[in-house]
């Protein structure tokens, strides 16, 4: 079943083209990585998906819902993360979450925070201010966060930003359980090495446009490269 079908999408910001017609889909239970270097298009495809920002011209359908006609029904079923999302200082991590779930109607709230607090892992920490948690920590929080509402379609940009090795991988663990559930997933890294342990399948962007597309292994074979990052630099670059 596809989740997001997208199909010659434009984005124009006043005279700057930001998005030049680009076309993908990712299926339920799918993890689909969008990269391309800074300025690309990247964050902006994203923020179209999410219901943020109209689109110029082309369409994008999410579960079978038009953004242009029913953007708060895909919000019902949808979940993002910015990658410079935040969260409320002055709350404790709990009661962050807690905030956030009694939002969604779905599930009970309690079951959303427990889920929620599970992700995040920030042990006896969950019940400090928020102000107080390191860059890594407001992370874990956010992630739990964006998945503990166990939405129908994840849109994660940088979901590791700021997390070490260790932290990072957990979460990676997470997202993947995630996707094996049914969620589909539609995330954007500049982790390379994150994208291809990742991803079932992997769009390149540059300067608006999808310039390469197929899974890391098809990739790889394609160009020769011993990694995605080499993938990259000879698509990109």
């Amino acid at each position: 079943m596809v989740a997001v079908d997208v199909k010659n999408l434009v984005k124009h910001f006043g005279s700057t083209e930001a998005i030049k017609g680009i076309s993908f889909t990712v299926n339920k239970g799918e993890i689909f990585g969008l990269i391309g270097p800074n300025g690309a298009g990247k964050t902006t495809a994203l923020r179209v998906v999410s219901t943020l920002l109209q689109i110029t011209s082309g369409s994008v359908s999410i579960l079978g819902f038009d953004v242009k006609k029913k953007p708060d029904e895909i919000r019902k079923l949808i979940s993002y993360l910015p990658e410079d999302a935040g969260a409320y200082k002055n709350l404790t991590g709990r009661a962050y979450l807690r905030f956030i779930a009694n939002f969604f109607e779905k599930r009970s709230t309690q079951e959303m925070v427990s889920l929620g607090v599970e992700i995040a892992d920030l042990g006896e920490r969950i019940d400090d201010k928020v102000d107080t948690y390191s860059k890594g920590m407001k992370r874990r929080l956010l992630v739990g966060r964006a998945l503990m509402t166990d939405p129908k379609l994840a849109i994660l940009d940088e979901p590791t930003s700021g997390l070490d090795v260790i932290n990072a991988q957990e979460i990676r663990k997470i997202i993947k359980n995630t996707a094996r559930n049914g969620t589909a997933v539609l995330l954007s890294s500049h982790n390379m090495l994150e994208v291809e342990y990742m991803c079932d399948r992997i769009a390149l962007i540059a300067e608006g446009k999808i310039v390469e597309e197929g899974t890391p292994k098809a990739l790889l074979d394609k160009y020769n490269a011993n990694n995605i990052e080499e993938v990259f630099t000879q698509v990109v670059a």
